[in-house]
């Protein structure tokens, strides 16, 4: 594979109870870590969610509770799922949106900070889109020529990431190749908070991202992030107008605020 790799790179995907990330929990989760020698581990497991999967759910994922009823719940996993993430930069399909928003909910119920502050984040999704506009099975099928079997199944869906994600690094020569280009390709600047609910405008000054208030500047309406930290909002981005808030000494950030 067309990489350089300094330290090891973890592939990983969830299934959930849906796709509210502040919300829904996972219900399985499959890690891939690739080592700088090309060596693999992986690790797949079922979590108990703590709350009933909707049919709909277990419509696309095939988990029921009943599968998951005597699964470990998050928190009874989450030291060892921290530790192998450690010292990792991290790459999934679609993760920058989704399942590293989600995971970052879920350590922070357990006052784990994620991810790693030095962390690079490659998503394929990102590489895939800009280049080909695709879904995972289509992506699979345009740069494998394969089926995805199983699709929505976290091992099946992150085996197939990482397929394509060397076929990607073959096929295209401006992407990069070291983890460092890709996290730039795959990331934007101007996002705050893993649920982009903020974002910084061409000033670099932090803006809400969202609703009536969309572009205006945080330190304009603290009353606005006031009221968002009341509410149900990711606690990656509470976590994040919390620091904002307190660098202008209007509230001083509460536990967990360095997360």
């Amino acid at each position: 594979m067309k990489l350089t790799l300094k330290r090891p790179l973890v592939f990983f995907d969830l299934e959930t109870t849906g796709t509210d990330i502040a919300r829904d929990r996972i219900v399985q989760i499959s890690v891939l870590k690739l080592h700088p020698d090309a060596r693999e581990e992986v690790r797949t497991r079922l979590i108990n969610p703590g709350i009933l999967i909707p049919a709909s759910a277990t419509a696309v994922h095939r988990i029921t509770n009943e599968a998951v009823a005597e699964a470990p719940k998050f928190p009874d996993i989450a030291k060892g799922l921290a530790e192998f993430f450690r010292g990792a930069d991290i790459a999934g399909f679609n993760s920058n949106r989704f399942d590293i928003p989600i995971l970052v909910e879920e350590f922070g119920r357990c006052s784990i900070p994620f991810p790693d502050p030095e962390a690079k984040l490659v998503d394929v999704q990102v590489i895939y889109h800009r280049k080909e506009e695709r879904t995972l099975a289509a992506a699979y099928k345009f740069y494998c020529s394969k089926t995805l079997e199983g699709a929505h199944d976290a091992e099946a869906d992150v085996r197939a990431t990482l397929e394509v994600f060397r076929e990607q690094l073959e096929k295209y020569d401006d992407i990069g190749t070291t983890l460092e280009e890709l996290h730039r390709y795959s990331n934007s600047d101007s996002i705050v908070d893993y649920a982009r609910k903020l974002m910084r405008n061409d000033k670099g000054e932090i803006v809400f991202a969202f609703g009536k208030n969309r572009g205006k500047r945080v330190l304009d309406d603290p009353g606005y992030a006031e009221w968002m930290l009341e509410g149900d909002f990711p606690e990656s981005t509470k976590n994040a107008l919390r620091r904002i808030l307190a660098s202008r000494g209007s509230k001083p950030p509460p536990r967990g605020a360095d997360q």
